[in-house]
């Protein structure tokens, strides 16, 4: 049984022991048949509301997809914008169908210590077939479950896409398009699902005892390994960095829309930690997620006035896409163990997830390393920090998670850049320099994001420290 199965197991069975107890308040005189249809009624409430659950919170998470989309159109030049609303409906697309073919089966299918099922497709059990085929028969044994198959499914693999949206962002107006697909379906198909079956499909870091509630390293650290291998295979844009040391301000063309990605992401995140409670069917079930949305509400709300006082003395100015990514990083830190009861720590951990991608940002500034929305520093370093946070208060062994952290940091970075660095040497990773300077949407998708505005070449273009084409 993996750790996601013990994990849920766990709370159905408290919440269907309260939901039983509930019904038969005061029943001490009830005949047995009375009491046993009780205990069916109680299974059947437990199916339907984790059922419901998983499709809601699902279809809550699927959302980030569009904040994630307002975001990078928001944050690179005018050029880039219908690149980027291809590129991320385009991966969400892959994401959901590699994770149907392969994905789910290698994360969560007779998982050993290192990887699940190397078999093709997926789909409902063969007593849900049963039951929709007309076998009532069956539907004692669909309830036993918990809740149903594809639902559960559907929640996985939404946070699957989750991770491909990270790379998008920090890879923005350079990648090419299908070679920057072909990695998607790698990363969602392959690289993923086996850093989900290590942990939470009862893989050897779950056996060791590695907690992450709902993915601050499984998630967004693997997005953000795997972002920072590209950029560094790619490269930056061209103009990023001049020719004397000095960095090139590349300020986001839309910043409402950069703001209105940060909330729908927001928003998003209560459906990322709530749901992965993975139950809803009792008392303890319906308690322990109002903490955990809160507990993201205020690591949120923590890294926005972080970084609000902090951006000048270590950006220079007050900077409001600090201020936008403090939010995130701050969500980010929490996702690791939004459960805890002492809601103080929250503020504390998401807090110093916002520093650290403060911080974070300056970094790559120094070390030339491009990263258009910040996706390294929000979800690599403030998952790193959140993983580790697990330590001071939900129950998470430091040794434990750093082995964690190290082991997935390791394999999905050096998997990653080979297969950028393979990429690079068959397909090409990056657009020629015309069609960057040009723009991806009029170069490649013959479409403008705001076709009212003229484009204007960029006198400091020329003004590279890397040589031309």
């Amino acid at each position: 049984m993996s750790t996601h199965q013990v994990r849920w197991s766990r709370r159905f069975a408290a919440g269907r022991s309260l939901a039983t107890a509930a019904l038969l308040s005061g029943a001490g005189l009830l005949l047995a048949p009375a009491i046993l249809a009780a205990q069916d009624v109680a299974g059947d409430l437990g199916f339907v509301l984790n059922t419901y659950s998983f499709l809601v919170w699902g279809v809550l998470v699927m959302w980030m997809c569009a904040g994630f989309t307002m975001l990078e159109a928001g944050s690179v030049r005018s050029k880039s914008a219908s690149m980027i609303c291809m590129k991320n409906i385009g991966l969400y697309a892959i994401a959901g169908l590699m994770y149907y073919v392969i994905g789910y089966n290698l994360m969560y299918v007779d998982v050993g210590s290192v990887i699940g099922s190397i078999s093709l497709l997926y789909g409902p059990s063969a007593d849900e077939i049963a039951l929709i085929g007309g076998d009532e028969g069956a539907a004692a044994a669909v309830a036993e479950n918990g809740y149903s198959v594809m639902s559960d499914w559907f929640f996985q693999m939404v946070f699957v896409a989750t991770t491909a949206s990270i790379v998008s962002g920090a890879l923005a107006e350079r990648v090419k398009l299908w070679t920057f697909f072909v990695f998607v379906g790698g990363l969602t198909g392959v690289i993923y699902p086996i850093v989900g079956a290590w942990t939470w499909g009862g893989g050897w870091l779950g056996q060791m005892g590695f907690t992450d509630f709902a993915g601050s390293t499984i998630v967004h650290s693997t997005g953000g390994w795997a972002a920072l291998a590209g950029a560094l295979v790619v490269g930056p844009r061209w103009g990023k960095y001049r020719k004397d040391g000095s960095v090139k301000a590349t300020p986001p063309s839309n910043i409402p829309a950069v703001t209105l990605g940060v909330f729908i992401l927001w928003m998003g995140w209560f459906g990322f930690n709530g749901g992965s409670e993975l139950a809803l069917s009792g008392v303890v079930n319906a308690v322990s997620m109002s903490n955990i949305l809160v507990n993201t509400n205020l690591a949120a709300g923590a890294g926005v006035i972080t970084a609000l006082c902090l951006s000048r003395s270590i950006l220079g100015r007050v900077d409001l896409f600090a201020t936008l990514n403090g939010a995130i990083s701050g969500m980010v830190a929490i996702t690791a163990g939004p459960n805890i009861t002492n809601s103080l720590w929250a503020i504390l951990i998401g807090a110093v997830g916002s520093l650290l991608c403060m911080f974070g940002l300056k970094l790559l500034e120094m070390r030339r390393i491009d990263d258009v929305v910040g996706a390294v520093p929000a979800h690599l370093f403030a998952g790193v920090w959140g993983t580790l946070a697990t330590c001071i208060a939900a129950g998470g062994d430091f040794v434990t998670q750093l082995t964690g952290v190290a082991a997935i940091g390791v394999f999905v970075f050096f998997v990653s850049w080979i297969f950028w660095t393979v990429l690079d040497r068959t397909l090409g990773v990056r657009v020629s320099r015309s069609v960057e300077s040009i723009g991806q949407d009029a170069a490649e998708l013959g479409i403008d994001a705001y076709p009212e505005f003229v484009l204007m070449v960029d006198p400091d273009d020329d003004n590279d420290f890397r040589d031309a084409d």
